[in-house]
């Protein structure tokens, strides 16, 4: 496929696609340390990418890091995984 068609594909596909292919109806919420944390990785290709959300008393830092994983449980597991360990190593100075 062309540079021109993917360009095409990616701009006029249906919306509700670019939600599902984004990983935005898959969603995991957990706890830890006080902390909400919902990770929701980002589908790149035929990866997962971690994706996430920390929340504590109406503050949201979003993440995305570099890791990857080959499916959508794992790509939760590692996004989980390192949303813990932001809070572990910075707790609430996340939000700074």
């Amino acid at each position: 496929m062309g540079l021109l068609s993917s360009i095409k594909e990616f701009l006029f596909r249906p919306a509700e696609e670019g939600a599902d292919s984004k990983g935005a109806k898959t969603s995991q919420h957990n706890e830890h340390s006080g902390f909400s944390i919902e990770t929701q990785p980002l589908k790149e290709g035929g990866s997962f990418r971690v994706q996430g959300w920390i929340r504590k008393d109406g503050k949201e830092h979003h993440f995305i890091r570099a890791d990857q994983s080959h499916s959508i449980e794992g790509g939760h597991e590692l996004s989980l995984f390192k949303a813990k360990q932001c809070i572990d190593q910075l707790g609430d100075n996340l939000f700074k």
